[in-house]
């Protein structure tokens, strides 16, 4: 029988659910939002890939605050986590501690994590703020599973995701209503340290590990801050999500808020990675006229035009004796772009972007993250003709505002998610999933952090 909502008080006890003193039977595919049912024995969570141990009971109908409370609550967990103990070393996958969080702050057990070019360029050790001991990842989702004292954001057994550009709403950043970039703990994160200025996170020898980004991802347990984690739809499945923690959100918002490109504009993307493909698609959604990708990877041609590229460019292949890749765009657009995107990180095709912008009027959006002590240039000239460069950090979204509108758009199709997941595999792959990273037929792995 289908239990009604008001009727339901579930208990937790010795790893089964009571419903009036009986116990319940749970249907295997529970995952799926099935129902529950009375009669027969106890059925054990960890067996009915339940979410109750150790922290709730996720059943179509049943609101949010009808769950168990999680047994290990104030209590330290031991996980598995993949730590990043050298630049330019493989992560060591180890059993590691995680603490209780304190005041403000959410731990989450992390259901699935992508792998990042910024996570591989931290390991790579050209990473300004990279800091070792730590553990890396900060595109994941999960269900959070503990709150600290005066959290009012999320609460026990909400699906979240992790964000790496906090929302607090307070700070002189988020009140101008100008930028998505937050300070509240902005200077305790570059630090790998959480807002106190302590770490929740210790290896087997009690030696404290470093935090990334505000969100750790590579452990099945972690600990934000309560500014840097929002509650969403729970139908919404959190494998392809985790990508709206970084990838898809940052190339997406770079086109339809940082740049805002227009109906009829002129594009062109530097880069087809994730965050490039994902500034082609929401050029299309803005109905571009024009959308060029530049790439030395032929194999990312037909992904390109997948996702709505008009045109594609290799560098190394399309360009006649003695002719630049700016003179080629120029060419193609009628002396220059409206919008150009560089997602590479390379501070030479940085300046390629900028210069094959159209006089007068053309805008240079960076997102590649360069190494560190690498600067930009170009000639003063550039930019007095009305030439305009400027930044993007998670496309100028707003996590906690504005991560809603972004679950919706992939909930209606209008946003694809799915598409950029080319690989997956367990947890205990990590490295393997770096490895995928670098190669041509990768956009994203996702790891599942239950295997």
């Amino acid at each position: 029988m289908r239990l009604s909502l008001p009727r339901i008080i579930p208990a937790l006890k010795n790893g089964a659910i009571l419903f009036r003193g009986k116990p319940l039977t749970i249907n295997k595919s529970l995952h799926n939002h099935s129902t529950v049912v009375l009669g027969g024995k106890p059925h054990i969570f960890s067996k009915a890939h339940l979410y109750c141990s150790p922290t709730f009971t996720q059943v179509k109908g049943l609101h949010q605050n009808h769950y168990n409370m999680s047994s290990t609550q104030g209590k330290p967990i031991t996980c598995t986590a993949a730590v990043a103990y050298a630049a330019g070393k493989p992560l060591t996958v180890e059993q590691i501690v995680v603490d209780p969080p304190k005041a403000h702050e959410v731990r989450i057990k992390i259901e699935y994590t992508a792998v990042c070019h910024t996570d591989a360029y931290t390991l790579s050790g050209i990473d300004p703020e990279g800091a070792f001991p730590s553990i890396l990842g900060h595109e994941g989702s999960g269900i959070v599973e503990s709150v600290g004292e005066g959290v009012t954001n999320v609460k026990v057994g909400d699906h979240v995701i992790a964000l790496y550009t906090a929302e607090c709403g307070k700070c002189k950043f988020c009140k101008s209503g100008k930028t998505n970039l937050c300070g509240s703990v902005r200077a305790t994160q570059g630090k790998g340290v959480m807002p106190d200025g302590t770490s929740r996170f210790h290896n087997q020898k009690g030696e404290p590990l470093l935090h990334f980004m505000g969100c750790s991802t590579f452990s099945q347990y972690t600990v934000v801050a309560d500014v840097s984690v929002v509650a969403v739809d729970p139908k919404a499945p959190l494998d392809s999500i985790s990508l709206l923690g970084c990838g898809v959100t940052t190339g997406y918002g770079a086109a339809i808020k940082t740049a805002n490109v227009q109906k009829g504009d002129t594009v062109a993307v530097f880069g087809a990675g994730t965050v490039g493909l994902s500034v082609v698609q929401g050029a299309k959604s803005r109905g571009a006229s024009k959308i060029i990708v530049v790439d030395i990877n032929n194999d990312k041609k037909q992904w390109s035009f997948d996702f709505g590229a008009t045109d594609f460019v290799n560098p190394k292949e399309d360009l006649k004796e003695g002719e630049t890749i700016v003179q080629k765009l120029i060419e193609m657009t009628d002396g220059g772009l409206e919008y150009t995107f560089d997602c590479t990180g390379n501070v030479k095709v940085m300046r390629d972007a900028l210069e094959a912008c159209h006089k007068g009027w053309g805008e240079s959006i960076i997102i590649g993250v360069a190494g560190a002590g690498e600067e930009i240039s170009t000639r003063p000239f550039q930019l007095v003709t009305g030439r305009v460069w400027k930044g993007s950090a998670f496309g100028g979204i707003k996590g906690r505002s504005e991560m809603g509108g972004l679950i919706e758009d992939y909930q209606n199709g209008k946003l694809k998610v799915d598409e950029f997941i080319t690989h997956r595999r367990p947890f205990t792959e990590i490295n393997d999933a770096f490895e995928d990273l670098h190669h041509g037929d990768c956009l994203r792995t996702v790891l599942d952090l239950a295997k």
